[in-house]
């Protein structure tokens, strides 16, 4: 087994994959630990009914820029690898699309915030909050360094923003600002971050951005796409549309409440992000490869993420009074009871992640669309009746009976997504299995 490992250094296709990982958990870690650190300063600062209103902004726009996306980031990462398109083409056209995404962004939350409660203020907030999706089509160039492994330039993009944002938001912090002051910050933090990516382009390939746009290009990425825009707003729906609720139906000091106990348990979402985004050319590789091998690493992976969210859930339920007190102090102490419940939906959210990826590497991506469709419906309709009669507590309730009640729901009665269950099912014997495996073994 050692001689194993010792040879891995030998091994030059594990250590560009090692390495690549190993800059994106270096970034992701640095940016959770300080981004928790700052976050937590300034939901004190605020407190709960400030914070509130400004989680309520934040996730009232992160209902709609989702549509900037257009669906395309993994199928752009998948179109570098299989260089089927000119990269010039690729990365022009990909840019413009995103671009023609967040115009429509604003126009459509124009429109929406008609239908809201919203003061003149809070709809301010969103509007800046709104303008970075503008600035988001640089993105491109993120995908760009993914399909080459190259993650270290984006790395450094995000840690030189990570920490000029961070020395503004303590200077505002100690000077009392207003709260749209940190609106401003985080429009501020999209400038930066593109700068940067533009800035390693250019260093990287020796030339400068271009801006080509190819129609073809456009439509054979639409055409795959399609399914993942839809299902990046319903999933987006899925996850932001809680605290719009709450919001209209209670207050925003409700919403700030949650906002902590929804910070607390994204706070780790970013390790199994890491482990995906790194080793999903490698998977795509293995699939083309050998099939079998291709599912017992998705089994494996699989596994992996069911007991990790099992482990952690339990260890902060444990102790979510002592985290909610030491970290945002006692006027949130009540999160506690929130966090308490919302932490299980850790428990389906980090797998589905994995059977997002298997979806669009299959290219049946349509299926994971049925599977938000179905669980924003229900978390919709149980925020409502949960909301109503349990308060701000009953959106926690809502948010994990729907993903509960819907992954069953879409592995019994879809055929293709069956594989889900099975994935389940091999997850929870695998404990038994390895155990009695080395009883025999004992023996």
């Amino acid at each position: 087994m050692i001689k194993k490992i010792i040879s891995l250094k030998y091994n030059m296709e594990f250590l560009k994959y090692f390495t690549n990982t190993s800059w994106l958990f270096l970034e992701k870690a640095l940016r959770i630990t300080v981004s928790l650190f700052i976050g937590v300063w300034i939901a004190r600062y605020l407190g709960p009914d400030q914070f509130g209103l400004f989680s309520y902004a934040g996730s009232f726009v992160g209902l709609f820029t989702v549509i900037a996306t257009l669906g395309l980031d993994s199928i752009v990462v998948r179109e570098f690898l299989k260089h089927r398109i000119k990269e010039d083409d690729l990365i022009g056209t990909t840019f413009w699309l995103k671009f023609i995404g967040s115009i429509l962004v604003l126009l459509m939350l124009t429109v929406a915030i008609n239908f809201t409660s919203n003061d003149k203020y809070t709809n301010i907030l969103v509007f800046i909050l709104a303008s970075g999706t503008i600035l988001q089509s640089f993105n491109v160039i993120d995908f760009y360094f993914q399909s080459k492994v190259l993650s270290k330039y984006v790395v450094f993009s995000n840690i030189v923003t990570l920490i000029i944002s961070s020395f503004i938001k303590i200077i505002l912090i100690l000077n009392e600002a207003p709260l749209i002051a940190f609106a401003w910050v985080v429009l501020l933090d999209t400038i930066i971050l593109s700068v940067g990516l533009v800035y390693f382009y250019i260093k990287q390939n020796s030339k400068l951005f271009k801006f080509n746009f190819n129609i073809k290009v456009a439509k054979l990425l639409l055409k795959d796409s399609w399914p993942l825009i839809f299902s990046g707003m319903i999933i987006t729906l899925y996850m932001k549309i809680d605290q719009v609720m709450i919001k209209e139906m209670l207050d925003t000091e409700a919403v700030g409440y949650y906002a902590a106990a929804v910070k607390i348990t994204e706070a780790w979402y970013f390790i199994p992000m890491i482990i995906l985004s790194s080793i999903f050319p490698k998977l795509l590789e293995l699939k083309e490869q050998n099939y079998e091998k291709y599912l017992k690493k998705m089994k494996n992976i699989y596994a992996l993420f069911t007991w990790l969210s099992l482990f952690i859930s339990i260890f902060i339920v444990l102790l979510s009074e002592f985290i909610i007190e030491f970290l945002f102090g006692k006027s949130f102490i009540f999160a506690s009871q929130i966090l308490d419940v919302y932490i299980l939906v850790s428990i389906f959210i980090i797998p589905s992640v994995l059977i997002g990826k298997m979806l669009l590497i299959e290219n049946k991506q349509k299926y994971g669309l049925y599977s938000v469709i179905i669980g924003s419906i229900l978390n919709i309709i149980l925020n409502y009746i949960f909301i109503k009669n349990y308060g701000v507590l009953g959106a926690a309730y809502a948010t994990v009976t729907a993903r509960l009640v819907s992954f069953f729901i879409i592995g019994i009665f879809i055929k293709e997504m069956r594989f889900s269950l099975e994935l389940l099912y091999y997850s929870l014997a695998l404990p038994y299995y390895l155990v009695t495996k080395r009883i025999k073994l004992a023996k």
